[in-house]
């Protein structure tokens, strides 16, 4: 396997390692970054400088847990962080840089990162949704026996070529509000709730209790993972006969002009009532009132429900990725 520099010189395989990304001097991932930046602009109509400047912070400060792809000697060409947290290790991100891109360079970062986030002897399960990975084969996936594959779609609608949409069955069967940090609490019980038994929390194991519910709502609340947390287009819904909280649909906006849906969910008792779409519709309606010119989410192929629905309002697919989980180690 090959991958040809900047310069046009062709790079084999055998020249490249990984290095603990700790040893690197500060602003060594700087021009990584930048490109990155541009990719994720191109590919997904996504501003990633926010989550950019945290990596090249913590990578300035030796912080940064993970691997860095280094070829031809010293030069570095990807990246992988990764975050540890009790049992569970996180893939924050994976980038190998398009002079370097090829599935066994992409193969060699995953297994070095997955090497280093096992050295932790506790762990015993390991996420990862990695936009950029070039998904190795299956057979090529390191620890095989212990990772599931989930396919996932990254889909966007153009607010510009569409109108309002109109109102489905569920509108006015439930009374609709915008978002409230008073509502964290429930609005965790209701996301463990709503995936119990889901594909997305066998993906997500933060989606099987309350507890870990909370810590994904807030750090789709408060950082920029996913970007910036956006209430005008954000709703909750509300049983209008026991005031009970029975849906939510959470947005954030990734560029100036792009939307992003982070979360959209429903109780089991207020499912199969047009629900889900009209939080989408108010949503989908309010990013438009803001100015955005597209609104983008993912899902997982799986869930063809739901895929079913954003396809009937009008999102197109515009990229597959997977979802990777190891467990049982």
């Amino acid at each position: 396997m090959a991958a040809v520099l900047d310069s046009g010189v062709r790079l084999e395989a055998d020249d490249a390692r990984t290095i603990d990304l700790r040893a690197l001097p500060a602003g060594q991932i700087a021009a990584i970054l930048e490109e990155e930046i541009g990719v994720w602009r191109s590919a997904l109509s996504w501003d990633f400088r926010a989550s950019a400047g945290l990596v090249q912070q913590f990578q300035d400060l030796r912080a940064l847990n993970g691997s860095a792809l280094m070829v031809g000697g010293r030069r570095m060409a990807g990246y992988a962080y990764f975050v540890n947290e009790d049992r569970k290790g996180l893939i924050g991100d994976l980038y190998v840089t398009r002079a370097a891109s090829t599935p066994a360079n992409h193969a060699m970062l995953l297994s070095a990162v997955l090497e280093q986030i096992l050295e932790t002897k506790t762990i015993r399960r390991v996420e990862s949704q990695l936009m950029m990975l070039e998904a190795p084969r299956l057979a090529a996936l390191p620890h095989r026996r212990f990772v599931h594959v989930f396919p996932r779609l990254f889909l966007e609608l153009d607010l510009r070529k569409r109108g309002p949409l109109a109102p489905g069955a569920g509108a006015g069967k439930f009374t609709v509000g915008h978002w409230s940090e008073l509502r964290h609490e429930d609005a965790a019980a209701l996301l463990a709730g709503a995936y119990r038994d889901h594909i997305d929390s066998d993906i997500n194991d933060q989606y099987r209790t309350p507890a870990g519910a909370l810590r994904f709502l807030t750090n789709i609340v408060n950082y920029p993972g996913c970007g910036s947390f956006f209430r005008p287009a954000s709703f909750l819904a509300f049983s209008t006969a026991t005031t009970r909280l029975v849906g939510m649909c959470l947005t954030s906006l990734v560029s100036s002009d792009v939307g992003h849906v982070t979360q959209i969910c429903v109780a089991p008792e207020a499912s199969a009532q047009g629900l889900g779409y009209e939080l989408m519709r108010r949503s989908l309606d309010a990013l438009a009132a803001a100015g955005c010119r597209l609104a983008t989410l993912t899902v997982t192929t799986a869930n063809a429900r739901a895929v079913r629905l954003y396809e009937r309002i009008g999102f197109t697919r515009r990229k597959e990725f997977a979802a990777h989980v190891w467990e049982g180690f």
